[in-house]
């Protein structure tokens, strides 16, 4: 990769030397290195966006599939998923049932509603005191691609797991945080096989559609 003089002494300040700086630690103070490297990241980052959308709005569709059967067509107004949702033990944690609450109130309509819940939200369906009512009837409907091997308990788990791990990715993405630190080839299979427990032909068209496997190999 190569930089004309000009970039090489202006890309780095507009990157904002804090920044920039992660950059060169991880190659050895070589600006054009450094450069590369934040170039390769930029590109990697933009091509993670497509898996993380199919993968986020299929996981959460599979999500409202379960909900419904349980709590209606109207189930972001049910008291009863309402008062089932988990309680944070601290303030400043995520509070699932005052988001929904909050969400709810503003708009009409129950897709409305899931279009503007947080990530974290759907995380907080995949605990423990949604297993009797919600997952343990509804888990192979829903995600008829999850391994008939596992328990649902097991599986249930498993997908949170996955889903903590997916939100760090896609926020580190949002707020243009480096994620080369990160093991990038286990954050795509990770995608990926969420997306497969949801449906098979879906994780292979995403397969298709991404870009992320081609970059991975061309770290600089």
């Amino acid at each position: 990769m190569s930089f004309t003089p000009d970039e090489l002494r202006n890309l780095p300040e507009v990157i904002s030397a804090p920044r920039f700086a992660t950059y060169l630690q991880a190659r050895g103070n070589d600006r054009t290195k450094a450069l590369a490297l934040y170039e390769w990241n930029l590109d990697l980052s933009a091509a993670f966006i497509v898996p993380l959308q199919v993968c986020e709005v299929a996981v959460r569709n599979g999500i409202v599939q379960a909900l419904e059967r349980v709590h209606g067509a109207n189930w972001p107004w049910s008291n009863g998923f309402l008062r089932s949702l988990p309680r944070p033990k601290r303030e400043q944690d995520y509070h699932p049932e005052r988001d929904l609450r909050s969400v709810a109130s503003r708009m009409p309509t129950a897709g409305k509603i899931v279009a503007e819940l947080r990530f974290a939200f759907w995380e907080s369906t995949f605990t423990v005191g949604q297993d009797d009512r919600l997952w343990k009837p509804h888990f192979r409907a829903s995600f008829p691609g999850s391994p008939r091997t596992l328990l649902i308990p097991i599986a249930r788990a498993t997908a949170r797991a996955d889903l903590i791990e997916i939100r760090r990715l896609r926020n580190r993405i949002a707020h243009h945080e480096p994620i080369f630190t990160r093991n990038v080839t286990a954050d795509y299979r990770r995608i990926h096989e969420l997306l497969s427990w949801r449906s098979p032909i879906a994780a292979a068209w995403m397969d298709k559609k991404q870009g992320v496997t081609d970059l991975i190999p061309l770290e600089p």
